[in-house]
């Protein structure tokens, strides 16, 4: 009688080895498409409404839209218009609408479908502007009601850009209302104040002109952490 052939084991068990080996790669790689797929959809399953309170010009309303789009990726819904509301209304130095109460109404009345909302406004508004120990900077008198091109929280559901201090110089407003909103909306989604000068999340420093240098767009390192 002859042996049996003891080498159809090991053979048989190199082969499902192979085999399982395989599977598993296939479906590690099915996963990984499904998490690429998820995260490269995930801007563009954004929705960002832009919320006109008062009177607001419409053809800025498109505009913005079209920007908004092109440099998020987002999808951007136009909401019906609202008064202002009363309670922000301050009279300290000038007429003024504060901010940051501006901001806490917006995410109270913010749509479910809505991931982001900007106010747009075309009065002046205001806030307390605070150093790095969050106290009042000095001096008191000149920060306490200090006037803004807009505001946005650090993340937040909510950001406002006011058209009021910039109106006047016409060849220039429509980019700096762009640049203004889509920096508000860069903080509202995490980013903080980008050292690239060039890049549109760098800080306006208190001037109008910091603005007018930066380009309407993201830097790559500001990209790739809302990527």
């Amino acid at each position: 009688m002859f042996p049996r052939n003891q080498g159809h084991k090991p053979a048989t068990a190199l082969i499902l080895t192979v085999i399982q080996h395989n599977l598993f790669l296939r479906k590690l790689l099915q996963i990984s498409i499904i998490i690429l797929c998820l995260s490269c959809s995930d801007n563009s399953e954004k929705n960002i409404g832009i919320q006109p309170l008062g009177q607001f010009d419409k053809s800025l309303i498109d505009t913005l839209q079209t920007t908004i789009k092109k440099v998020y990726n987002f999808k951007v819904s136009v909401l019906k218009s609202k008064e202002i509301p009363k309670s922000t209304f301050i009279n300290i130095k000038t007429p003024r609408y504060r901010a940051d109460k501006i901001l806490k109404i917006l995410k109270a009345e913010k749509p479910d479908s809505i991931n982001h909302v900007l106010g747009l406004i075309s009065k002046d508004i205001s806030t307390t502007k605070k150093d790095k120990w969050g106290n009042t900077k000095k001096p008191e008198k000149k920060y306490e009601d200090w006037g803004i091109f807009g505001l946005g929280y650090r993340p937040g559901a909510s950001c406002v850009v006011s058209s009021y201090r910039y109106k006047n110089n016409k060849l220039k407003f429509i980019d700096r209302f762009k640049k203004i909103c889509v920096h508000e909306i860069g903080h509202n989604l995490g980013l903080k104040h980008c050292p690239n000068e060039d890049c549109v999340m760098r800080d306006a420093a208190e001037s109008i002109k910091t603005i007018d240098l930066v380009k309407l767009s993201l830097c790559n390192e500001c990209r790739l952490k809302i990527d």
